[in-house]
């Protein structure tokens, strides 16, 4: 066994678990940071939008939801220069703002529940119509309806974001090995470490899971608490000639489908996201694909002569109630915390998280605005199989 006294491991080098990673070296909350991913960057935070779009998200039923979103959104552009300055790297922050916009009359239906939810939950998104929508952004088609205008949302592009990450950690002294790692260890009712599939046990007396989709099995207390939902998206890049992409993020509902378009620089666009509860099927479907391409030229005709860069499927992190799980976890050894469930919204609650990765390492209790992701809601909450 390899011992350190005070060795903080990381499990995961995702969005989330690379965060973590970099606040407990930058704020010397242990005396050596490891973080542990077979392939640090990949899987869900590789393949995502980065939306940074909590009212547009809100669905009813999920205000814990929302209110979580909202505070994280608020730390973002304090989150990003930190990241930046830490790394000397663009996260590729957008402040453009987010459309959702509908095209048949029973997504404005639901479109029109949306917006009388939040409203009674304080908020009010400014209503359009299909006319007005497609003035403030013209690559929308005529299909259009109907939208709401949230101009304060954000967007990341998370393979900038990732890169910036690991530059930060590396600054600040995080140790990353790229291995398998089998299982949490623990002794006398505590971690003691993670044994790594070549069977070295990596010593420590905090370990943090971030593992996305796979934390379930790193320890027997996880089991059940996080399920893999997979998602497919494309990127796609207009050609000379081609109509300009949107400037605003959009997001769109057709024939109840959900379907978003994230801008990137050079004319890229990255499009999603299907969902499917099919385990750990990392295949790309001609479905998937073609669903993708129909629903968001109902939207932005003009993708029709984009070129197609790239596919991909990963898997988000579900949740029985769609919140994260973040903390000491009932029937779990001391020092192990959990930092995993933050399904859709994972680049969104990324500054959130950091603050209470950053609390519960140092001994104190989590922000208040992140208490409903607390694990200890856990004892009552199981994913179904």
């Amino acid at each position: 066994m390899s011992h350190r006294a005070d060795r903080v491991v990381v499990v995961g080098a995702g969005v989330v678990g690379t965060t973590a990673a970099w606040v407990a070296a930058r704020d010397r909350l242990a005396e050596e940071v490891v973080l542990v991913d077979p392939e640090p960057g990949s899987g869900a935070s590789w393949v995502a939008g980065g939306m940074l779009a909590p009212i547009t998200e809100a669905w009813p039923g999920e205000r814990a939801l929302l209110e979580l979103g909202a505070a994280s959104l608020a730390r973002w552009p304090a989150f990003a220069a930190a990241v930046e300055d830490a790394s000397g790297r663009s996260v590729g922050l957008r402040r453009a703002g987010t459309l959702a916009v509908v095209v048949d009359a029973a997504d404005r239906e639901d479109l029109d529940r949306i917006v009388e939810h939040l409203r009674a939950w304080g908020r009010d998104p400014e209503r359009l119509t299909g006319r007005e929508t497609r003035r403030r952004e013209p690559a929308l088609g005529p299909a259009v309806r109907a939208g709401l205008a949230v101009p304060d949302d954000l967007a990341v592009d998370n393979r900038l974001l990732l890169a910036a990450l690991r530059e930060a950690a590396a600054r600040a002294g995080v140790v990353v090995r790229s291995e398998p790692v089998a299982r949490v260890v623990e002794s006398g009712g505590a971690v003691s470490g993670v044994e790594l599939g070549s069977g070295e046990v990596l010593g420590a007396r905090r370990v943090v899971v971030a593992a996305g989709a796979w934390s379930a099995a790193l320890h027997p207390a996880l089991d059940g608490l996080v399920r893999p939902v997979k998602g497919e998206i494309l990127r796609v890049r207009a050609r000379p000639g081609s109509l300009p992409p949107p400037t605003w993020t959009v997001r769109a509902a057709v024939a109840g489908r959900a379907v978003y378009a994230v801008p990137r620089d050079g004319g890229r666009l990255v499009l999603g996201a299907t969902q499917y509860e099919v385990g750990f099927d990392a295949d790309v479907t001609v479905g998937g694909v073609r669903d993708l391409l129909a629903d968001t030229e109902r939207v932005l005709p003009g993708i029709a002569d984009y070129a197609l860069e790239e596919s991909a499927a990963s898997f988000r992190p579900g949740t029985a109630d769609n919140l994260p799980v973040l903390g000491a976890v009932p029937g779990a050894p001391e020092g192990l915390l959990a930092c995993f469930g933050h399904g859709r919204n994972g680049f969104l609650l990324t500054a959130l998280t950091a603050d209470v990765v950053g609390e519960l390492l140092a001994g104190r209790p989590m922000p208040d605005e992140s208490r409903a992701a607390s694990a200890h809601r856990l004892a009552t909450l199981e994913v179904s199989p």
